[in-house]
């Protein structure tokens, strides 16, 4: 079962994706009303994928107050441990690749305070899947020592639902690979 503000996120991205006129499933980004996330609105993020890795576009308040840092610009791997960043990328790549949400389930700091992280793609502008929207969802109050490090730890990235988009295939048209 997840966390009320995961489950709320979940259920608000499927109503977007089953809106008239949306493409294999994922919602333009430009169908987000911020309004609609409410008091959520300051743990959320927008992160592009490109060739190079996903970048934070926008952040929350209450996440870079959480990381006691700007996110602007930075690469999402840049808030994970350096031995669960590839878990949490592979996340987000998972959801932008399958067009379904992901949760991360993770923990924060010495305590170990489990937190989630839902990942819901979205399109950009030009129609490409290569956005997400990110929730943070703790457990608990979340409190730090002064030099404790604020880096999240990934344990577990789960798909929910189907896949929105149909999984890639090769063909042979006359003995040369197509997609």
């Amino acid at each position: 079962m997840f966390h009320p503000d995961t489950q709320f996120l979940i259920d608000h991205w499927i109503s977007l994706s089953q809106r008239a006129g949306v493409r294999a499933g994922v919602p333009d980004r430009s169908t987000l009303r911020p309004d609609e996330l409410g008091l959520r609105l300051p743990r959320t993020f927008i992160a592009q994928q490109d060739e190079s890795g996903a970048v934070l576009k926008l952040v929350g308040g209450w996440i870079e107050a959480f990381h006691d840092r700007e996110l602007k610009g930075q690469v999402f791997e840049s808030l994970w441990s350096p031995h669960t960043a590839g878990l949490a990328s592979n996340a987000l790549s998972q959801a932008i690749r399958e067009g379904r949400p992901v949760v991360l389930a993770a923990s924060a700091g010495e305590a170990r305070t489990a937190i989630e992280i839902i990942l819901t793609p979205l399109r950009g502008p030009d129609g490409t899947v290569d956005r997400v929207l990110g929730l943070y969802a703790p457990s608990a109050t979340l409190s730090f020592a002064r030099d404790e490090s604020r880096l999240l730890t990934a344990r577990l990235a789960l798909g929910v639902g189907r896949p929105g988009r149909p999984p890639l295939s090769l063909a042979a048209v006359h003995g040369q690979r197509v997609a």
